[in-house]
């Protein structure tokens, strides 16, 4: 085999920094709290189109995303 053809040994260590790098940037994008207040917020503005009553019917997962993200 040609030298250029055999396997870096510096590319598995690069490929797990990467994928480490990554994770990281994962979880710093996760971890704010309008990720987790979503649910709440989508089925806030899923009761709300229903009329007369969805903002009555809204209130608690209004409560639940407010607390979630102030």
């Amino acid at each position: 085999m040609a030298p250029e053809s055999r396997s870096n040994p510096w590319r598995g260590a690069l490929r797990r920094v990467g994928a480490l790098g990554v994770a990281f940037a994962l979880c710093a994008g996760l971890s704010g709290c309008g990720l987790a207040a979503a649910p709440c917020r989508i089925a806030s503005a899923g009761l709300k189109i229903v009329p007369v009553v969805g903002h009555v019917a809204a209130a608690p997962t209004d409560a639940c995303a407010d607390v979630i993200d102030p």
